[in-house]
């Protein structure tokens, strides 16, 4: 089993704290309203902080039904979390296992420097190609750019 990590930084308007309170703390409510036509509604076992289990259910019209990921660490002194897609999506018979880190570091501007890094699992000898990580990046850019997009548009949510 080998691992391929994809790292991902850009810049974003918003401060660390209230990027971190939207996008992390609650995006169990967030990402369903401003992503209506990607997420149906997303459930929390467990408290929300370190061991508990999220499922994000995803459009009918979707590639996949759900995404199941494990909490791992909310650190919201650092603005940081951790957490590992354990099923749906990618999760098959290639990868095992996808670990995200992902932490927001304030810029000298007033907003944000957001740091990602995606740790694929794979099975095997499989080898992602250039598209699959392109994609991943892809991915996680555009769902931080959509909440910046919201906060932006509503500069007394998550204050």
């Amino acid at each position: 089993m080998g691992v391929t990590t994809i790292t991902t930084e850009f810049s974003c308007p918003i401060p660390p704290a209230r990027l971190f309170k939207a996008a992390i703390v609650d995006a169990h409510n967030l990402l369903p309203k401003i992503l209506p036509d990607k997420i149906k509604f997303i459930e929390i076992q467990g408290d929300g902080g370190a061991g508990s289990i999220k499922q994000i259910n995803l459009a009918d019209d979707g590639p996949f039904e759900f995404i199941k990921h494990r909490i791992e660490e909310v650190d919201e002194q650092n603005f940081k979390c951790k957490f590992t897609l354990i099923e749906g999506a990618v999760i098959g018979e290639k990868i095992e296992k996808v670990v995200d880190t992902v932490q927001f570091v304030a810029s000298a501007d007033g907003g944000s420097i957001c740091k990602g890094t995606s740790e694929f699992y794979i099975i095997g000898d499989y080898t992602m190609g250039e598209d699959e990580i392109q994609m991943g990046k892809d991915m996680a850019t555009g769902t931080f750019k959509m909440v910046e997009e919201y906060l932006l548009q509503n500069p007394a949510a998550y204050t």
